[in-house]
Formats: C-alpha cells, sequence, structure tokens
C-alpha cells in the first residue's frame, strides 16, 4: 500500500468517526440530557464549527515546525482520550468543553488533505481530489448508517466508545506511517513573493466557499428530524440512508468515471433544484430531491477544490487550504445556528427553501467571485 493510500484510508476512519453523531444530533441531546430545543441543537453544531475553524490555522502553524503526521499523533491520542470522557458525561454543561475539546485535537487530522495534495503532480490533482471527495461521502454514509445503528440498537454513549476507538487506530497506523513519510514542501527564504493577483483569487474563491457552503448546511442539521416527520421509516438506520444519499450519487459518478468542472452555475442550479423538491414535503419528492442534490453537490465540490489547488502552490497548500477551512466552516457554523432559527419560527421545510434560494444567488454572482488560474494551472475545464 502506497502512503498514498494509507493517508486516503485515514481521512475514511476520520469521516466516519465525525459523521457517527452528525445526523443524530437532534436525537442524542434528547435522550441523553432529556430535553431538545431546536435551537440549542443549531447553536452546538454552530460552536463545533466553530472549534473547528479556529483550530486548524493553529496546527497549520505547528506544522511549520513538526511533521504532519506526528502531530497527527499527538492529536488523535488527546482526541481518543476527550472521546472516551464525552462517553461517560451525563450534564450538558460538562458535555460541551469536553466534547468541543474532543474536536480540536481531532481537527490535526485535516492536515493530511493539503499533505496528501503535496505528494501528487499536477496531472494527478484533479484525480485525487475526486477520490478524497468520494473517501469524505463514504465516510458519511457509512457512519450516518452505523450511528443510526448504534443509536437504535445501543446507548447513545456508546458513540464516543467509538469515535475514541477511531482516533486511536489513526494515532497506530500514524505511528507505522511515520518512517517513510517525506517532508512537506515548505516556505523558506528562497521563495518567491506571492503577487498580488494570486492573493486576490484566493480572497474571491474564500467567498465563494463561505457562501457556497453556507447554503449546502442550512438544511442539513434537521434533516432526520424532517424525513420522520413526513411519516418516513422511523429506524434509525433507515433514516441514516436516506441522509446519505448524497454521498451515494458521489461514488456513483467515481464510478462511472464523470466529473466535469464545466458550466458550475448549471451545477449550482441543479442543486437549487434538488433542494426546493425536499422542502415540498412529499416522501417521493424528497427522494428524488436527494438524488439531484447529491449529483450537484459532486460535481461542485470537486470543482471547487480543484480551483483551489490551481491557484495555489505546494510550499502555500497548508495555508491555503486552512484559510478556505475559515470560510467553510464560517458558512456552516452560520449555516448551523441559523437552521436551529429558521426551524424554529417557520418549520422544519424553510431551511430547504432557503438553501435553495442561496444557491440561486451564488450562481448569480459565480462570474464575478471565479477569476482565472495562473497559465497551465489545471483548472478542469471549470466555466460559470
Amino acid at each position: 500500500m502506497t502512503l498514498r493510500r494509507a493517508l486516503i484510508g485515514m481521512t475514511l476512519l476520520a469521516v466516519l468517526g465525525d459523521s457517527l453523531l452528525m445526523p443524530f444530533y437532534p436525537q442524542y441531546f434528547a435522550e441523553r440530557f432529556g430535553e431538545l430545543r431546536n435551537e440549542q441543537v443549531g447553536l452546538y453544531l454552530a460552536a463545533v464549527c466553530l472549534v473547528a475553524m479556529l483550530a486548524l490555522p493553529v496546527w497549520v502553524r505547528l506544522a511549520r515546525h513538526a511533521h504532519p503526521l506526528r502531530l497527527l499523533i499527538v492529536g488523535q491520542l488527546v482526541a481518543g482520550v476527550l472521546a472516551l470522557a464525552c462517553a461517560a458525561i451525563d450534564r450538558q454543561w460538562l458535555f460541551w468543553p469536553v466534547s468541543l475539546g474532543m474536536i480540536a485535537f481531532k481537527a490535526s487530522y485535516l492536515l493530511m488533505y493539503p499533505y496528501v495534495m503535496g505528494l501528487v503532480g499536477t496531472d494527478q490533482q484533479v484525480r485525487t481530489i475526486g477520490l478524497l471527495s468520494v473517501v469524505v461521502h463514504l465516510g458519511a454514509i457509512a457512519g450516518a448508517t452505523l450511528g443510526g445503528g448504534v443509536l437504535h440498537y445501543l446507548s447513545p454513549a456508546r458513540m464516543f466508545v467509538l469515535m475514541g476507538l477511531m482516533d486511536f487506530v489513526q494515532m497506530a497506523v500514524s505511528l507505522l506511517l511515520l518512517r517513510h513519510a517525506p517532508q512537506p514542501a515548505r516556505v523558506d527564504a528562497s521563495t518567491p513573493p506571492r503577487p498580488r493577483e494570486e492573493h486576490l483569487a484566493i480572497a474571491r474563491l474564500c467567498l465563494l466557499m463561505l457562501a457556497f457552503y453556507f447554503c449546502v448546511y442550512l438544511a442539513r442539521p434537521f434533516f432526520t428530524l424532517y424525513w420522520e416527520q413526513l411519516g418516513g421509516p422511523q429506524a434509525s438506520w433507515i433514516t441514516g440512508l436516506v441522509y446519505a444519499i448524497p454521498g451515494m450519487l458521489a461514488l456513483l459518478a467515481l464510478a462511472l468515471h464523470f466529473h466535469t468542472g464545466q458550466h458550475l452555475t448549471a451545477w449550482l442550479l441543479l442543486g437549487a433544484a434538488g433542494l426546493a423538491l425536499q422542502g415540498v414535503e412529499q416522501m417521493p419528492l424528497v427522494l428524488a430531491g436527494r438524488v439531484l442534490f447529491g449529483w450537484a453537490l459532486y460535481q461542485l465540490t470537486v470543482a471547487l477544490d480543484a480551483r483551489l489547488f490551481a491557484l495555489s502552490r505546494p510550499e502555500h497548500y497548508g495555508r491555503d487550504y486552512s484559510l478556505i477551512n475559515i470560510f467553510q466552516n464560517l458558512g456552516v457554523l452560520t449555516a448551523s445556528w441559523l437552521a436551529g432559527v429558521v426551524v424554529r419560527d417557520a418549520g422544519l421545510a424553510a431551511p430547504f427553501l432557503l438553501s435553495a434560494l442561496g444557491l440561486v444567488l451564488t450562481a448569480c454572482t459565480l462570474r464575478w467571485l471565479l477569476v482565472s488560474a495562473p497559465a497551465g494551472a489545471p483548472l478542469c475545464g471549470a466555466k460559470p
């Protein structure tokens, strides 16, 4: 097994652990702490995003002085210990700081993305981005399904036991890989300064990522409750599968070798149509909307990530990815908080309609937010 494949496998395991509870936080809070306020769940998810957003730049700065795998070993060890602590906590006031501390150390695995991209040539970047995107979706599918099963058959505390075990496995694999892992490219005195146009291109891409992730994540936090309200099958693992339909479409796109970065406006509008269908409150239309949304989401995610690495340089991958991640998480954070307020005031279907409107508005600003990459840089043929 090559180093690249091993690192991608670790990414799959990390996403799997992160996805165990993500669709089921409303149910978890109600069962574990005996209360459920929608705005409180939204606020917690926003706090998770905020912690991850603030933690990654710290890990990137530490990576200037230590190998990313060494940092991952430390991060996942502490995250695993805190996950086991969360399994024993049944007081909400204590759960918040301990679980958010766990998220801060878990964020160390995000260093693997720019590190892997630095190991491949520019001709392999789009293919690797597509593979990583599918890995993320596959982890989300498995995590949502496994998390639903654990929540249905076992106590909620077992979720965090599984998370902790996965963190310890990542730590062990990192120890095995460290001996053969090359050092990442770094900025030194001989590195030429970045032109102003490159900074401007990254800044506009940050704004696009902020808008895109806000729209995508606004409809996520309460989807499982929405599906159950429509009268869908009540088994948690089935709800998890419906939640993971977009991930299944990503796997299908990879199996068919279908990806085109062209006509991003069309993909945004297709995603908006899928979200709007999910807000109609009819189960067949919700399922059809999940399919359309999932297909568009995969194409957009790969194209936008490819644009980042086309605009950046290997020695700046970590810093630029950290900056992009901040804006992505700002979108997720704002969406998570707003979702709780919207559901409280307008019902469970409203976030889908707002998300659809947001993607339409993003499509209208796409021509201004997308700028050309430097000459010779691959952009997978992306066109507005």
